[in-house]
């Protein structure tokens, strides 16, 4: 089906989460085809998605006759009715749907999905309750995963930094992260370098394993 990346998207489960998602990537341009049982939010959101059909997604052959086996990703937004959800999820790894990213309400779905076949996970309520907890604890000003044990924290220099040029800091070797980037007061971010001195009021992005990023921001 051409680039990968720019391949069409099934989007299974159309309520906050799937509906969300389905208009976030039309808007950016990928090709959507959005799937749900319930004729009125199908209905509802007509206007917004230009593919957007009522079926039910845990019968194989609506799959096919919607061409669902000929999409390269699909997403398996399907939230509360965890056996549609991972029923549907068999359906697409049997119709060998290649990239299937699958919504998980707990960790137990999610195992089931994962066991099912489906290549990525998401948690939104875990995950965002996860790093709005880090945003409101004040130390960190931004919290990203971006693997299971890996992140990006946007927080303020601690005073061991403050002053000193980061290559003589033994940040990486000391607390096992590294500054990626800085932004000072009124300037725009720029690569941190070895020669970089921190001051205070500077914002910096640090990333590295999520324990120690996070107990490097307890420092601030």
């Amino acid at each position: 089906m051409g680039d990968i990346g720019n391949d069409p998207v099934v989007v299974i489960g159309l309520g906050r989460f799937g509906t969300a998602l389905a208009l976030e990537l039309a808007e950016r341009g990928t090709e959507v085809l959005a799937v749900d049982s319930r004729p009125k939010i199908v209905q509802s959101l007509s206007g917004k998605l230009t593919h957007i059909v009522t079926a039910d997604a845990t019968d194989i052959d609506a799959l096919r006759d919607l061409g669902v086996a000929e999409f390269y990703r699909a997403v398996v937004a399907i939230g509360s009715d965890l056996e549609a959800s991972i029923l549907t999820t068999s359906l697409l790894v049997e119709l060998e749907v290649d990239d299937i990213w699958a919504k998980a309400v707990s960790h137990q779905h999610a195992r089931i999905l994962e066991r099912i076949g489906a290549r990525h996970i998401v948690l939104p309520e875990h995950d965002m309750g996860e790093r709005v907890a880090h945003l409101v604890s004040g130390r960190m000003l931004d919290y990203v995963e971006v693997d299971s044990n890996f992140a990006l924290v946007k927080t303020r220099p601690p005073k061991e930094l403050v002053g000193v040029p980061l290559g003589e800091t033994k940040l990486r070797s000391r607390h096992g992260v590294t500054v990626v980037c800085v932004k000072s007061p009124g300037e725009e971010f720029t690569y941190a370098a070895t020669d970089t001195v921190l001051q205070y009021g500077d914002v910096i992005v640090i990333a590295g394993p999520i324990g120690k990023v996070e107990r490097f921001a307890e420092r601030t």
